[in-house]
């Protein structure tokens, strides 16, 4: 079993997108995955189709509820072989209720782990757009992660926080925790600033850039609007062949991890 992050702290790049149809794609390859949404936007939740009628539990109760039976949180979805731990607007507020009642150290997710590790091959969490607990205790107990971004200024900027927040996670919690990849989304190789971009990631992160590239696609915008993945939502089209080759570059990737 591995647990995945899918993190970057800037939105919009492409991450829950990523999430989703990584899920999808290991799910049609007949792996077990597991999708845990926490961010509070809940964008995978719906995107995977669970909407406002799904039970009471989510993410929130999982965090302040230590003891809860993980059958009240674990939903199936209609994606195949994937369930997923949705998300709600109530997480919103929990980093101030950990802080409040000083649990910032505590690795709120690992006893819930524990109980269903055995279950899935795959755990993959969507992290928020956001360097906060959420995301510190989703790297703390993840075997690795992906970072989705865009070939643009801004994004470059923001990845040397990010590889800060890193390595003060591996240094404090987890020094197991590696980097799987580097997936540039929403690319677009006419432009030539997305060529500079990426020519300077393969000089700075070498084997850490990932081959594929996830270009701009309709459909992949498309498609969770109808609680699909883009496999389920159009498997013919641009988006779907590109991620379901970064699901190939994935299933050969060894760095640090043996099935």
């Amino acid at each position: 079993m591995k647990i995945v992050s899918i993190i970057n702290q800037k939105g919009g790049i492409g991450k829950t997108t990523t999430a989703l149809n990584m899920a999808a794609g290991l799910g049609i390859k007949n792996k077990k995955v597991l999708l845990i949404d926490i961010d509070s936007q809940a964008n995978l939740t719906r995107g995977i189709g669970i909407d406002n009628d799904y039970p009471n539990y989510d993410v929130y109760d999982l965090i302040i509820s230590k003891n809860l039976d993980p059958k009240k949180l674990i939903l199936k979805t209609t994606t195949k072989n994937v369930d997923v731990v949705p998300s709600s607007m109530g997480l919103a507020g929990v980093e101030v209720q950990l802080v409040r009642d000083n649990r910032t150290e505590e690795l709120i997710f690992f006893p819930f782990i524990e109980k269903i590790k055995k279950e899935y091959d795959y755990i993959i969490f969507d992290c928020p757009p956001a360097l906060g607990l959420m995301s510190k205790n989703a790297l703390s107990i993840s075997n690795s992660l992906i970072i989705p971004m865009q070939a643009d200024y801004f994004s470059l900027e923001g990845l040397s926080q990010l590889l800060e927040t890193i390595s003060i996670v591996k240094k404090r919690y987890n020094r197991k925790l590696y980097i799987d990849g580097i997936l540039l989304t929403k690319f677009n190789k006419r432009i030539n600033f997305s060529k500079e971009i990426e020519k300077e990631l393969n000089i700075f992160f070498k084997d850490k850039i990932l081959k594929t590239r996830i270009p701009i696609n309709i459909k992949l915008a498309e498609s969770p609007s109808s609680g699909q993945s883009i496999f389920d939502y159009d498997k013919n089209c641009k988006g779907a062949k590109a991620y379901e080759s970064f699901i190939e570059e994935f299933l050969q990737l060894k760095r640090g991890y043996s099935e």
